[in-house]
């Protein structure tokens, strides 16, 4: 079993539009949308939801005033002034760390675990998809997307199936080094601009530290074909395998009209490019891969 994810240190780079037509292209994967805080892969692979389970997160802490006696134990340990001098709890400056419950000489203070938000399994044509939606301002966002992911190895494992394509989150926090660590590759996508080769040289310092080998893909890369031949020049210099560019096509933009991946809806030069650049990614990676191609 192997897993590739789709990165792209900010977002509006195509990563989500190439890892639709993957999912579309590979004959058996399950696919995971590891952008819980704005999942949008499901908008352009048609499927079918088999299962709905609530995602529980960290756990709040809340006074019950009927037991407490007002000592002020909770009021001083607590770093996070959550805590009012009427011995409320302040849910949003409430951390969870659990110290006034333990310090709490009386236990008046539970400390229950909350629902964060929801995930999904749906099926696709091609396989499985392993989705979700975090609640508005809920935190845990590395948590769920490492929770996806090990569900995600569970199906493939119990189904045979040989790989797991992971579209990753934007940037470089939490979420995003939940959603490559231990995966066996990752394909940068990027754009040709100041910002898309400072997000695509900080993400290729996170997969160094993660010890994880990267590809890139420039998505539009005819409307600056200077930035991204310094982009190609970076990658030879700096260990990136480069998989190929896509030019700019408006089929990509009807495509997610017509809630289907690129590749489904078109041939035209863009849809294309994203095959090849499948072909080259599937061949780098191992053999195993490259029987999916």
């Amino acid at each position: 079993m192997k897993e590739l994810t789709i990165i792209s240190g900010k977002g509006g780079t195509g990563k989500t539009s190439v890892t639709a037509s993957f999912a579309f292209l590979a004959a058996s994967r399950v696919v995971v949308d590891a952008d819980v805080d704005a999942a949008n892969l499901f908008l352009t692979l048609p499927h079918t939801t088999l299962q709905t389970e609530s995602f529980l997160g960290g756990r709040l802490a809340e006074i019950d005033p009927g037991i407490c006696t007002e000592c002020g134990e909770c009021l001083e340990r607590c770093q996070f002034e959550a805590i009012s001098t009427d011995f409320v709890v302040d849910p949003i400056a409430c951390e969870g760390c659990g110290v006034c419950v333990h310090y709490c000489p009386v236990d008046a203070i539970s400390f229950e675990q909350q629902t964060c938000g929801e995930r999904f399994l749906s099926n696709t044509a091609n396989g499985p998809m392993v989705h979700a939606r975090l609640g508005i301002a809920q935190e845990n966002s590395g948590m769920l997307v490492s929770a996806l992911r090990q569900q995600a190895r569970e199906i493939a494992k119990e189904n045979n199936i040989p790989l797991i394509i992971v579209d990753g989150p934007p940037g470089i926090g939490c979420p995003v080094i939940a959603s490559i660590t231990n995966a066996d590759a990752l394909l940068i996508v990027t754009e040709p601009s100041m910002s898309g080769m400072h997000d695509m040289e900080r993400v290729k310092r996170l997969a160094d530290q993660m010890r994880v080998p990267a590809f890139l893909c420039i998505n539009k890369a005819d409307l600056n074909q200077e930035k991204a031949d310094l982009m190609k020049a970076f990658a030879r210099e700096n260990n990136i395998k480069f998989a190929g560019e896509i030019p700019f096509d408006r089929d990509v933009t009807a495509s997610m009209n017509a809630g289907k991946s690129l590749v489904e809806f078109s041939q035209g030069p863009a849809s294309q490019a994203v095959q090849n650049v499948w072909q080259n990614v599937t061949s780098y990676v191992n053999d195993t891969m490259n029987r999916l191609a």
